[in-house]
């Protein structure tokens, strides 16, 4: 039976389930029923950020009779993860975009975290009040249990005459100690600690010379492991190996992931454990070691276990959700009890909890069940481009509707480094229910399909990784399934920047389109990320774009911003205010350059939003403002 953890949630999920189809747009638009859930390693609580579409809350359950142990009101925090250190402490991250005072720093998104102690209910901030150290964190933090206590390790930017280096933290989390336990350095990127809570490697990346090194511990101080120069693809420390006894890095080298566990005294890398298109690995939640590698073959997701009984447990419980989609979320530390997130294509997104012992799964709830009435079908198509490179992506067809002559949207992915994958799309599923088919091509250059695959995007913006998405719009019209003259391009972020250049650089495709936090002059983005980040930045564009320099004249014949005076369809442009990946000014600029010419835009100004669309209030204003749009410029 199906059960959500708050009555208000209870209640939403009711109504609009009950309501006639289509569902409201807030059934999509709101920040899912259920982000996150977490697991404790004596398997006997379960932590679950539930939302009743704004707000959020991190509730703890008692797994058995799921009474309600305690609750954190988070309420507007953009929270990022939940997880536990130890049985009696839940630890919680959120990020927020801000200039930090006196700092000499970008306006960034920064992460903090806190301490929740189950045992006195007492909220304590991580890295709060430690002198000449921001508040902030950096990165995950490592959990280790010493000597029967729950420390977490934090990585935060402490300084040293006024110079701020990523330093190393222990926190003793029952008795609220924070400590200094490693300084940091020029270059120093990211530390990784052995399961005594002793450091035990460092990773380097001097973005002046290029040059990635890893560091190892070696009796007071540290001794150079590996050094790789002049690389786009460097390595990166990802955590434990097996059994604690070695360093994990992974390798996106040549368009494949590989997993390497490097000996812990710096010696020769033996051959990679996992290789494959799309890999990530998979760690027990108590010790942080490595247990498995999760990979993406196609459409296939696949676990694989280093311990055989892991992998027979797994495999029973596929065998409990045929036809979804199965993700781990969190394990106990005897891995019999489990949280899975089961995709199914009949009942939606949900999250539930695994009891090997009992052989019983426990619905715990939906993330989007208020649109369920209306679940579109999504299916994976291949075709051929034009120059004959072999593509594949994915159909969204409205529930119900005859698949023929429907009108489309083209729903390009973000990246372009990226890929799109099966399973529930809240976005691509709101389009269809309101009678659109839905579009999502894995142009040349997306990630998960190999280093050929790869490199067939270089160079290709606004080119061949354009023409991809056209080529399948050209598909879909000859098969039937569509109406070539009822097209629109939607897209977000390098999907954004593909609306703009379906709309400048490729006049007589489409219909309308909506760029959202898009690309609209090259030249400026360039320069503007190299301001914030390091040379690799510099090297990743000339990758993509194709060229020996930044400033190279090529990049005006790709940049939609020069090419205004081509657009013959209306645009629609939104864009958040708080956005640290892609400015804002992209989308002002645009807007600014189309009034100019006469041309017909619309411009959309999430304020207080970042670039994933973190808070369900302005990303439902985002879903609105596209299906109104769309519906003047394109109607079902």
């Amino acid at each position: 039976m199906r059960a959500l953890f708050l009555l208000i949630v209870l209640a939403f999920a009711a109504a609009a389930a009950a309501a006639e189809a289509p569902p409201p747009l807030s059934a999509y638009g709101r920040l899912p029923l259920i982000e996150d859930a977490a697991l404790s390693p004596d398997g006997e609580n379960l932590a679950v950020v539930v939302t009743d579409g704004e707000t959020r809350f991190a509730v703890v359950k008692h797994v058995g009779d799921y009474k309600l142990v305690a609750g954190i009101r988070a309420g507007e925090r953009k929270v990022r993860w939940i997880r536990w250190a130890g049985p009696k402490h839940l630890l919680m991250s959120w990020s927020t975009t801000s200039l930090v005072p006196f700092v000499d720093a970008p306006r960034r998104e920064w992460s903090l975290a806190l301490d929740f102690n189950l045992v006195n209910h007492r909220q304590t901030g991580l890295m709060q009040g430690v002198p000449d150290t921001l508040n902030t964190i950096l990165g995950e933090p490592q959990v280790r249990i010493i000597k029967g206590h729950p420390f977490a390790f934090v990585e935060g930017t402490h300084f040293v005459a006024n110079v701020g280096y990523a330093s190393l933290f222990r926190v003793d989390l029952d008795h609220g100690y924070t400590n200094l336990v490693g300084e940091g350095w020029a270059n120093l990127q990211t530390w990784l600690v052995d399961p005594n809570g002793l450091p035990l490697a460092a990773e380097e990346y001097n973005s002046d010379a290029r040059k990635w090194t890893l560091k190892v511990k070696s009796g007071g101080g540290w001794r150079t492991a590996t050094t790789m120069e002049e690389q786009i693809d460097f390595p990166e420390v990802v955590g434990l190996g097996r059994n604690g006894g070695s360093i994990l890095i992974a390798w996106g080298k040549d368009g494949r992931e590989s997993l390497v566990e490097a000996p812990e005294n710096g010696g020769a890398w033996p051959q990679p454990i996992a290789t494959e298109n799309d890999l990530d690995p998979v760690f027990d939640d108590t010790t942080e070691e490595l247990i498995g590698v999760r990979s993406l073959v196609g459409d296939d997701l696949r676990y694989t276990c280093f311990d055989p009984q892991d992998q027979k447990i797994w495999d029973a419980v596929l065998k409990a959700y045929p036809g979804a989609e199965v993700r781990l979320v969190s394990l106990a530390a005897n891995h019999r009890r489990m949280i899975v997130f089961v995709d199914s294509p009949d009942d939606g997104p949900a999250y539930a909890l695994v009891d090997i012992d009992t052989g019983k799964g426990v619905w715990l709830g939906g993330a989007y069940d208020a649109a369920l009435p209306a679940l579109a079908s999504k299916k994976p198509i291949a075709f051929k481009a034009a120059d004959g490179t072999p593509l594949t992506g994915y159909l969204t067809v409205p529930k119900g509707a005859d698949p023929k002559g429907l009108p489309l949207v083209v729903f390009p992915h973000g990246g372009p480094a990226a890929r799109d994958e099966p399973g529930f799309d809240w976005w691509a599923q709101a389009m269809a229910s309101r009678g659109y088919a839905v579009l999502q091509v894995n142009f040349r250059g997306s990630d998960g399909f190999g280093w050929d695959f790869a490199a067939a995007g270089f160079g290709q913006f606004g080119r061949k990784m354009q023409t991809d998405l056209s080529d399948g719009v050209h598909y879909l019209a000859a098969e039937g399934v569509i109406d070539a003259k009822r097209a629109c391009i939607v897209g977000a972020s390098y999907g954004g920047y593909a609306a703009l250049a379906g709309a400048a650089l490729q006049p007589g495709v489409y219909r309308c389109a909506v760029s959202v936090a898009g690309i609209s002059d090259l030249r400026r983005m360039v320069a503007w990320d190299k301001t914030q980040s390091t040379s690799w930045v510099e090297r990743y564009w000339l990758r993509y774009l194709g060229l020996d320099r930044l400033k190279d004249p090529k990049l005006e014949e790709i940049s939609p911003i020069d090419h205004v005076g081509q657009v013959t369809i209306p645009i629609l442009l939104i864009h958040g205010k708080d956005d640290t990946v892609v400015p804002y000014e992209q989308s002002q600029l645009m807007a600014d350059a189309l009034q100019k010419a006469g041309k017909p835009v619309q411009f959309v100004t999430l304020n207080h939003e970042d670039h994933w669309l973190s808070s369900g209030d302005t990303r439902l204003q985002m879903l609105e403002a596209t299906l109104d749009f769309l519906a003047r410029n394109n109607p079902a």
